[in-house]
Parts: C-alpha cells; structure tokens; sequence
C-alpha cells in the first residue's frame, strides 16, 4: 500500500494564495503521488477553500475549537485530497488569510493556527475513521504547535517533519496563553515551546519534530549562522542532525510556456517566435514603450527590504542608464509602493508598475521579461527564479539562500564553457546590483552567446521529480518503509467522497 502523510498549511494554490508556501503546498502531494506516497493536506476553511471542495463529506467534529463548533470536512480541489476546517468563528473572514482589511494581523491568529495544529493532531491519532496517516508534514510558523501538540499529547505515535519555508516569518505569543492552548506547565521550558520569554509556534516545530527541513540546501547551511539564524541559529545548529534542505521545485504544468493560457502565444525551446510576443504584449500591459530590442528587466515580488527592492529602486538610474525597461508587478512597503509608482510616472515607457498580484500577468512578465530581478538580502529557495528559467528570462540574482542552489552565474570562464543560466551578484548592495545590471546588458548585447544562455536556462530541471523523491524518502524512513514496498500507483482512500462515511465526535480540544 501507499505511504500515507498528512500536510499541515496554511495555504495551498489554487484555493487560496499570498507566497510561495501555497505554491509548493499545492505542487508536492502531485509530484509525491509518482513517488508512491499519498498526501491529504489539512487546511483552515477559508471561504475560497470551502467554496472549491468537491465531495465534501463531514469526516469529524469539535463541539469547541477556540471558540466556537467546528466540522471537519473531507473532500477534493484542484485534484487535491484535503481536510478543511469548517469553523466559521476563525477562518470565514474575506481576503488575506493573516490580516484584516487595514493590514495588521488579526488579533486571534494565534489561536486560529493553533486550532489548524490542534486538528492535525487529532488527525494524526485517528479521529477520522479509516484515515491513519504514517507521517505529518508540518509547514512553516502557523503549523508549528503540531508537533508540540503530538509530542504532549498521548496516543498513537506518528512522526514529524517541520519544513521552514522562512524564518524570518516566526509566529511569537505571550506566555500566558499557554494554558488557553492547552499545552501542559512543562511545555513551558527551553526544550518545549518557550522562546525569548515568549511562546514561539516555530521554535515549538523544529524543537520538537523529528526531522526539520528548509526549502534549499543553502539557506539550511546559513539559518544555523548567526547572521542567518534569525535568533534561532544556536537551537538549528544543536538540531542539525536532523536538519537538512530540500531544494522547491515549481509545478511544470501550471508554468509551460508551451501551453500557458495566460499567454498571448506559446513557446518552448528552440521554437521562441512566439516569445517576442509575449514581450510586445508586456510592454503595452504596462505602458512600456512597444520595442522588441530594449531589454526588459521583470519583477515579481513582494516589495520588501528581504527581497532588496529598495536597492533595485536606487539602482533605477543605472538600469535606465542602460537602455533598459522595468516591468514590475508586487505590493508591500507602503514607501516601496510609492516610490515604484512615482518612477513609472517620472519616466512614461521605460518604468512600468502594478500594484498588487494578479497570476495572468505574473506568468506574462516571465514570458515577456529579458531578465527577471531577484536581488533578495535573503532568500529560502525563491520560486520566481525557478519560473524564469522556464519560461527563458535570465534571472538576475543575489548570491543567496536557494537562488545560489539554481542559477548558474554566466561569469566569462562559464560563458565559454557554454553553462551560465543567469546573472549573480555579492555582495547584496546597491553597487553590486548596479554592476550586475551593467553585466546583464553587456550580454544583452551580445545576442549570440544570449540565446545560449537563454537555451541553457530552459534547459534547467526546475520540477519536482528529484525533490519529491527525497521527500519520499524522508517520510518512509520516518515510518519503517522500505522503499521497494511502495507501490507507485497511488489510489485515493475511500474516505474521501465515499457513501456512508461515518463523522465522529471527538472530545473538545483543551
């Protein structure tokens, strides 16, 4: 039979979407299922996520979850095998999931992933009949009580993965809500949930779960640095037995320039007429003058100090300089937002600015973008690098976390060897982001060796085959499997949509 896992998220693309956690939470149960392991993924029953479920069936119930009743349903999504957590009292609140319409957290986001680790846990021990997962898979700070929760809960065992998708992104509540999260007096302790005089959700995850992981190789080597830790660096480096990076891969079928229904054409490699297109396209979107050989530098991204975007915008002079266009497409920083807006307004068909997210036009800066900017101070893995090389945009990047892991910098020995794939850049300042972009034009220029790099970077592995098999591996270790006994066709378990599916009333969560 299949290995089973449960995932822990707190978001998962396509139903509901604001980083790359939802991407990769959305990616892997595919790419795990041709690996022989079959993945339900638990999830907060956010009004987008419930209006999607497809079968839904009530697999248990809570007469009190911080609050108020709750349901836990089983169903499909987007091809999906889900648990959602129907509790209205925490999670039927229109647009971000972590923030209210004037962008602060909500005040009760503590006990609202609480309560999504709370049920994982409850999950994991069997509350739903017939469901009895061999792994649970925990993502990022608003999972990270469910391993504590499984370490202080009696009941069957089950082991943890705790994947960092950021750690900067921590999850940090007063101490006098332990007992309201119903974690006994002895979690509080340095080898529990206690942190800087605090409770740390994340700290809880990767202190307490069997084996820990971070989104690349790299990032797993600088978190357990005190530069990189984010306070967190003496307990990763204590742990790092059990620590280890797995590198994101993105979903080849969503992102395939070939079949991109965003895309005013399709393209693949070596058949690129249909790029210059897509370029034409971009340009006019945002207002850019309509010309096929300025060289379009692509942005997607937050606008944050992590991702370096005020260096990109000091860097504007010199990117103009150049000859280049900006096409940029992000929110965040108010300050960022604003400055971004009032350079497309100073400079009309060279800058071009929209504010917010919107997927379509994400997949058309890839596909129209010469380069496509990622100048972040730090970066976990970075996703927007890996769909650039997919799509034939040299990523321009710092020497970083996982964008060190999947570029390959086009320095003159590598060009000559012909297996650059983009442009690197360190120190991440401004003036070596200014020398990067001044590299980048240079090559622009030279459009022979260009296409070479460009051939070499859609070349580029950027699924999730390799990932998801060390994933596999990961969790068939944790649960006593051999690998030669799992068998790669994975069916659905009949829990999920089948008749007479018996819910359950658990007892109440402390």
């Amino acid at each position: 039979m299949a290995l089973s896992v449960l995932s822990v998220v707190s978001e998962i693309y396509p139903l509901i979407k604001t980083g790359g956690l939802a991407d990769v939470a959305g990616a892997l149960p595919p790419a795990l299922a041709a690996q022989g392991v079959a993945v339900h993924s638990v999830v907060p029953g956010y009004p987008a996520v419930l209006r999607a479920l497809e079968g839904a069936q009530e697999a248990a119930r809570f007469d009190e979850l911080w609050g108020g009743p709750a349901r836990l349903m089983a169903g499909r999504a987007a091809g999906l095998d889900l648990f959602v957590i129907d509790a209205p009292h925490l999670y039927a609140r229109p647009g971000d999931p972590y923030r209210g319409p004037d962008g602060a957290d909500w005040p009760d986001n503590w006990s609202r992933f609480a309560a999504l680790s709370r049920v994982a846990e409850r999950i994991a021990r069997g509350v739903v009949p017939g469901y009895a997962p061999d792994a649970v898979h925990a993502h990022d700070w608003q999972a990270g009580l469910t391993p504590a929760f499984l370490h202080y809960t009696p009941g069957r065992p089950v082991g943890s993965v705790m994947t960092i998708h950021n750690l900067a992104f921590q999850g940090q509540y007063p101490p006098r809500l332990l007992g309201l999260l119903g974690l006994p007096a002895a979690a509080w302790s340095i080898g529990g949930v206690e942190y800087y005089g605090g409770i740390g959700y994340l700290k809880a995850g990767v202190q307490l779960a069997d084996r820990i992981t971070t989104v690349s190789p790299s990032y797993a080597e600088e978190i357990q640095t005190a530069a990189g830790g984010m306070g967190m660096d003496g307990l990763l480096r204590q742990r790092g037995a059990v620590l280890s990076g797995i590198l994101n891969g993105i979903d080849t079928t969503v992102w395939n320039p070939a079949t991109d229904p965003a895309l005013p054409a399709g393209f693949e490699p070596g058949k690129l007429e249909g790029r210059g297109a897509c370029k034409l396209a971009l340009q006019a979107r945002l207002g850019l003058t309509v010309d096929p050989g300025a060289m379009v530098i692509g942005v997607v991204s937050r606008l944050t100090w992590q991702k370096g975007m005020d260096l990109l915008l000091g860097a504007l002079p010199v990117l103009l300089g150049e000859g280049a266009q900006l096409a940029l497409l992000g929110s965040g920083d108010a300050g960022l937002q604003q400055g971004f807006v009032a350079a497309a307004a100073a400079h009309p068909g060279r800058v071009g600015v929209e504010v917010g997210y919107d997927e379509g036009l994400a997949h058309l800066i890839q596909a129209g973008s010469d380069v496509a900017a990622v100048p972040s101070r730090f970066e976990p893995c970075g996703l927007t690098q890996l769909c650039a090389l997919r799509y034939g945009a040299l990523p321009l990047v710092a020497r970083v976390g996982g964008l060190t892991d999947t570029v390959i910098d086009a320095s003159e020995v590598a060009v000559a060897a012909g297996v650059g794939t983009g442009m690197m850049f360190a120190p991440v300042t401004l003036e070596a982001l200014e020398a990067a972009i001044k590299r980048a034009a240079r090559l622009w220029r030279r459009q022979a060796t260009w296409r070479t790099l460009q051939a070499n970077a859609m070349a580029t592995d950027v699924g999730w085959e390799r990932s998801a098999g060390r994933y596999a591996a990961l969790f068939r270790e944790l649960a006593g499997v051999e690998a030669e006994s799992v068998i790669k066709v994975v069916r659905r378990p009949a829990l999920v949509g089948a008749a007479g599916f018996e819910p359950t009333t658990p007892s109440p969560p402390d």
